[in-house]
């Protein structure tokens, strides 16, 4: 007689199982990267359809959809979607699509999930979501609207900087047929260890995030005073221009803080050579510290372009190690 106790999930099935949950989506499909996964997505939008994007993207999601995809025939605009009366006037009859990071990456822009969502829906474009620095511990964005969340799971999902992956999560149901039959089509899959790994450390998410997300209130607390610095962008500071709506749409304000230099270029390039504690590198999102110069890391790619990021920024991303240990990384790594 056979058994009745149902063969366990494969390791894939049970991660996107998971994470599908975590965002509250009915489908989850994860991929061998984040780009593998905005790469479906954009495959979505035929030749000749528009879709528009953040003027501050990422650097490789904009590479992708300006390289890869314009010069296969989908249009592509960046706009500042922080602005509504700016979407409305990019807006094209052509317009299927609206692609939104928030907070931004590297400069930590806010947008208006849910109020992006209602100008889309009205003129009949789905609003993609990339959640990778909130993660779905401190962001919900299917909830607020958006008809799919992307991640790289590289990041705050793997959260240990010993994995690349990617996913998509959606309840669109003619959305996510057609991304589950890329992502079997073009297969680009991850292998079962990989899944593992991400499955593993989504399950420290939300403490690790709470954690990152403290650690970097206290750190932008102390680039705020200091004389070295002119400007810091993280969600969480009043001052922030995108902080009610950070605080209306958002749990926590996350552990990403990007500050830029009152002396300059090199003077950041200066501040990145001194830590100790935070590491130069260029990823995000795991339990160890990191710092970086976007200009000449991450986003040179997008130089030259409405995506530049300014050449005197940092950006760091706050991990799990002892705060006061971090404080006192940047007081000396600030001081010529």
């Amino acid at each position: 007689m056979g058994s009745s106790t149902p063969a366990p999930a494969t390791p894939r099935a049970a991660l996107e199982a998971h994470l599908a949950e975590l965002e509250g989506a009915s489908n989850g499909f994860a991929f061998a990267s984040g780009l593998a996964a905005e790469d479906a997505l954009l495959r979505t939008v035929a030749p000749g359809e528009h879709v528009l994007m953040p003027n501050d993207a990422y650097g490789g999601t904009v590479r992708l959809a300006l390289q890869v995809h314009a010069p296969a025939g989908t249009r592509i605009d960046t706009v500042d979607l922080s602005d509504l009366d700016a979407v409305a006037a990019a807006w094209r009859p052509e317009t299927r699509m609206v692609w939104v990071e928030t907070p931004t990456n590297p400069l930590l822009a806010i947008v208006d999930i849910a109020a992006v969502c209602e100008l889309a829906h009205a003129r009949g474009a789905v609003v993609v979501v990339d959640n990778t620095f909130a993660t779905p511990a401190l962001q919900q964005p299917l909830a607020l609207g958006a008809d799919a969340v992307v991640h790289s799971t590289t990041k705050y999902l793997g959260g240990h900087s010993d994995v690349v992956g990617g996913f998509v999560a959606s309840s669109h149901e003619r959305l996510a047929e057609r991304v589950g039959f890329l992502h079997n089509a073009a297969g680009a899959v991850p292998g079962p260890f990989d899944c593992y790994l991400v499955h593993r450390g989504a399950r420290t998410l939300a403490l690790r995030m709470e954690r990152h997300s403290a650690s970097a209130a206290a750190v932008a607390a102390l680039l705020v005073d200091h004389p070295a610095v002119a400007e810091v962008r993280w969600p969480g500071l009043p001052t922030h221009p995108g902080h009610d709506v950070a605080a209306r749409q958002m749990s926590g304000f996350g552990g990403m803080v990007s500050f830029r230099l009152a002396a300059g270029e090199q003077a950041a390039l200066d501040v990145c050579a001194r830590t100790r504690v935070f590491t130069l590198a260029e990823s995000l999102g795991a339990v160890e510290s990191l710092i970086e110069h976007p200009g000449r890391m991450t986003h040179s790619s997008v130089a030259g372009t409405t995506n530049e990021v300014p050449a005197d920024l940092v950006r760091l991303s706050v991990g799990i190690e002892d705060p006061a240990d971090l404080l006192d990384d940047l007081t000396q790594a600030l001081t010529p």
